[in-house]
C-alpha cells in the first residue's frame, strides 16, 4: 500500500521532500519548478521594464530641463534700457524671445548665448552683470531664451541642433540692427552650441567661449553620474536610444568631434577651469589646439568649477576678455578700412 507524505524540511539542511499528488500520484515538484521558472521570467522582464523606463525618463529629463522663470530685467537689475524682441530662428522652425539692449549710436554687438538648464539671465555668472559692463564699453548687448527655457515657444534641448538655428537667427537679427562688429559671448552648452552654429558658416567677428560644453558618450556619463549612478554600458546606448523619441534629435546628430578639430575663420578666446566637473577640461583645450588664428587665445584656471570664473576671478577675467575684444574690434576697422579703400 501506498503512503502519501507531506513536505517536511530536514533538520537544518533546507531542503524540502517532494510530495506526490493523490489524484495522479505524480510529484508536485514539476508544478513548483514551472511556477518558479514562471516567477523568474516575470520578475527578469520587470526589472528590464524598469531599468528601460529609468533610461527612457533620462532622455526625457535632458531634453527638458527644468528653467527658472524670468526673475528681472535689464532695467531694475542694472538700469538699461531695452526692447522686448522676437525673431525667428535661422530655419525659421521656431521663434525666440529676448531682450535688445542698445548702445547709443553704436554698431559693435555681443550675443550672450546661456548655458543648458538656464535662462537668458544665468544668475550664476552673472550674466546681468556682464550685460553692464558690455554696454558701458559701448556694445549693444542681446539677450535671449533657448527654446528648452523659453515659455512662450517651448522646444526640446537638443544639445545644440536646434539651438544653433536658434542662436544663427539672434546672430541675424542683430545684424539686421546695423551690427558691423558682431561677437558671440557663450556659457557651457551655449559655448559649445555657437561652435556648432560657426560649422554652418555663421557670420561672427569672434567668440568668447566659457566652460564649452559639448555632449558626447563621455560627457553625457559624466554628468548622469554625477545624479545617478547607472552603468555605462548599456546605459548610453539605451539614452541614445530613447533621446530621439523625447527630442526630436538623434545624438549623432552633434558634431561634438567635429568641432573639436575646426580651424575656424575667427578669433576664439576660450576659458576654462581645471575643477570644472560638468564639461571636462580637455574640450576648450581640443578646439584651441585646432586653431590658426593669431588672436585666438586659451586661459586656463586652475581650480575653477564650471561658469563661475568671472564671479571668482573677476578683475582676471575681466581685463582678459576686455583685452581681447579690443584686439577684434582693431582687426574689424581694419577690414572695414580695406573694403571701404578697395570699393573707392
Amino acid at each position: 500500500m501506498t503512503t502519501l507524505s507531506t513536505p517536511f524540511p530536514l533538520a537544518g539542511s533546507g531542503v524540502t521532500i517532494p510530495s506526490l499528488d493523490p489524484s495522479t500520484g505524480h510529484r508536485t515538484t514539476h508544478r513548483l519548478g514551472r511556477l518558479s521558472l514562471h516567477l523568474l521570467v516575470v520578475g527578469a522582464c520587470l526589472l528590464m521594464l524598469l531599468f528601460g523606463s529609468l533610461h527612457a525618463y533620462v532622455a526625457w529629463a535632458l531634453s527638458h530641463p527644468p528653467v527658472a522663470d524670468l526673475a528681472s530685467n535689464p532695467m531694475l537689475a542694472k538700469n538699461l534700457s531695452y526692447s522686448e524682441v522676437t525673431f525667428s530662428s535661422a530655419d525659421n522652425k521656431t521663434q525666440v524671445d529676448g531682450w535688445w539692449i542698445p548702445a547709443e549710436e553704436s554698431r559693435r554687438t555681443i550675443v550672450l548665448s546661456h548655458g543648458y538648464g538656464a535662462n537668458r539671465e544665468e544668475s550664476w555668472v552673472p550674466m546681468y552683470d556682464l550685460a553692464d559692463l558690455l554696454h558701458s564699453l559701448e556694445y549693444n548687448v542681446l539677450m535671449f531664451d533657448y527654446g528648452f527655457a523659453s515659455k512662450t515657444h517651448s522646444t526640446p534641448a537638443t544639445g545644440g541642433k536646434i539651438e544653433s538655428q536658434q542662436l544663427q537667427g539672434a546672430i541675424e537679427f542683430a545684424r539686421q540692427q546695423g551690427s558691423e562688429e558682431l561677437v558671440v559671448w557663450g556659457f557651457s552648452m551655449g559655448a559649445g552650441t555657437a561652435l556648432q552654429a560657426a560649422l554652418q558658416s555663421t557670420p561672427v567677428d569672434a567668440m568668447i567661449l566659457d566652460s564649452t560644453f559639448l555632449p558626447d558618450d563621455d560627457t553625457l556619463y559624466h554628468n548622469i553620474r554625477n545624479q545617478i549612478n547607472i552603468p555605462k554600458y548599456p546605459s548610453v546606448s539605451l539614452i541614445r536610444w530613447f533621446f530621439p523619441l523625447m527630442s526630436g534629435t538623434r545624438l549623432e546628430q552633434i558634431p561634438s568631434a567635429q568641432v573639436q578639430e575646426t580651424d575656424f575663420d575667427f578669433p576664439i578666446f576660450l576659458i576654462h577651469g581645471t575643477a570644472d566637473d560638468k564639461a571636462p577640461v580637455y574640450l576648450s583645450e581640443n578646439v584651441a589646439k585646432a586653431q590658426s588664428n593669431v588672436l585666438s587665445q586659451l586661459w586656463i584656471v586652475p581650480d575653477a568649477i564650471h561658469e563661475m570664473i568671472y564671479r571668482t576671478h573677476t578683475e582676471e577675467y575681466v581685463q582678459r576678455t576686455t583685452a581681447f575684444l579690443e584686439q577684434v574690434h582693431v582687426g574689424v576697422l581694419a577690414k572695414l578700412q580695406s573694403t571701404e579703400s578697395m570699393v573707392g
